[in-house]
């Protein structure tokens, strides 16, 4: 299983994935469970990018390695999970992601897409409620920056998802608003990180540099209005974010753990 796992861990390309098992704390379960949210837009993006032959081939590595991390990482939370709460939140995880990684992985079809997409949402949000879950457990304050850090990664492949549906023209009538609120919540949700008094120069400085390219990829956004997509700029830009906000989060996981250490000390 660890032989696995390395492997995984080297084909997910960009995102770093810390040892997963044999006893997350709290900080590593929030970390682990949001990179689920993001592994479901990721997945979905991929889809949309084969479909629409956007850097289909790498398209297709990325696809087949986030569907292997879902499962491996899905069995380490089961591992972890320490309430009757988080079981059944995983359960309906479970519920849909058994039928939902066989479509997945399946030949895109533009005409399957809006219905695929519409269970990719519902486990987003079943990811979703597993984050927060672990949150409330853990009770500890810091819970939130390492859930919200998270999120971000996960937006910024929401993000690509309905770019690359609207690009290759699903019929979905709600992607505008989807991709619009997308981007909202995380110009908000960054502002609201970098505000936070745990950051220290390091948060501070890496913060600033997902700001800078956060701006460079809101000009590439706005062609979409004039008809003009550039699908590959938003691969490589949201994949540069989600790079950034990867470090982050687990930044701010070794921040929890640390608070973890002195409320166990108390």
């Amino acid at each position: 299983m660890r032989s696995l796992l390395f492997t995984l861990i080297m084909t997910l390309v960009p995102v770093s994935v810390p040892t997963l098992c044999w006893g997350l704390t709290d900080a590593e379960a929030i970390n682990v469970s949001g990179r689920q949210r993001m592994l479901s837009q990721r997945m979905m993006k991929n889809y949309l990018m084969i479909g629409s032959e956007v850097k289909a081939d790498e398209a297709q590595r990325q696809l087949d390695s986030a569907v292997a991390l879902f499962e491996e990482q899905f069995l380490a939370l089961r591992d972890y999970a320490p309430t009757a709460e988080i079981n059944k939140q995983l359960d309906e995880v479970e519920d849909i992601w058994l039928n939902h990684r066989v479509k997945i992985i399946s030949t895109p079809e533009k005409k399957d897409a809006p219905e695929l997409m519409e269970e990719n949402l519902k486990l987003l949000t079943a990811c979703n409620d597993v984050v927060k879950a672990i949150e409330v457990h853990s009770g500890i304050a810091s819970g939130k920056l390492v859930n919200m850090s998270g999120r971000q990664r996960m937006l910024s492949q929401k993000i690509a998802k309905t770019y690359m549906a609207m690009y290759w023209n699903v019929d979905a009538p709600t992607l505008a608003d989807e991709f619009n609120q997308a981007i909202d919540l995380f110009d908000d949700s960054l502002t609201e990180l970098q505000s936070s008094d745990k950051n220290d120069g390091p948060l501070k400085n890496a913060l600033t540099r997902v700001r800078n390219q956060w701006k460079f990829s809101q000009s590439g956004f706005g062609l979409g209005d004039e008809g003009r997509y550039v699908p590959t700029v938003i691969s490589v830009t949201t994949e540069s974010i989600l790079r950034k906000m990867d470090q982050i989060t687990g930044q701010y996981e070794a921040l929890m753990n640390a608070d973890l250490l002195v409320a166990g000390t108390d």
